[in-house]
């Protein structure tokens, strides 16, 4: 039980097809389905049933009405979304849009900063300038290639 204690936030990662990824943080002891009800706010077709899940080995989460930490995703968890379309329907035309609205999708570069205060500095620290990448690409590619010693031809 002292494990349960040690941690107080569990990271979650949802992938989505394409490419997107959002990260949300929870208490260990809320349940799958704060996670499905927030992603029914973020998606941009919640009309739509989808399922998650987890992978290696792909397992869908079914049991919805388990907490983070008897789910195994303490620390932290990377989720997998998918849309369940129903049969008939084109699934290219729902995997072809994006999986989540505009509006979370304009906050992509934003990064969320908690506001500390600064330690105060008695003296700046000096810079040391490095030197350009260009000049460090220059000396690798003047590099003659060298067969291994154990590589026998």
């Amino acid at each position: 039980m002292k494990f349960v204690c040690s941690y107080m936030q569990a990271v979650i990662r949802i992938r989505f097809p394409d490419g997107h990824t959002l990260e949300a943080t929870f208490h260990p002891s809320e349940t799958i389905q704060s996670l499905v009800d927030l992603l029914m706010k973020v998606v941009a077709r919640p009309d739509l049933p989808f399922h998650l899940y987890t992978t290696p080995p792909k397992k869908v989460i079914k049991d919805l009405s388990q907490d983070f930490f008897a789910a195994g995703f303490i620390p932290g968890a990377i989720v997998y979304f998918s849309y369940d379309p129903p049969k008939g329907d084109d699934t290219a035309a729902v995997n072809s849009d994006s999986f989540l609205q505009e509006d979370i999708l304009s906050l992509k570069d934003l990064e969320i900063v908690d506001e500390q205060p600064e330690p105060v500095q008695s003296a700046p620290e000096p810079v040391v300038a490095s030197p350009p990448p260009s000049v460090q690409e220059r000396k690798s590619a003047e590099k003659k290639p060298v067969k291994p010693k154990w590589l026998k031809m």
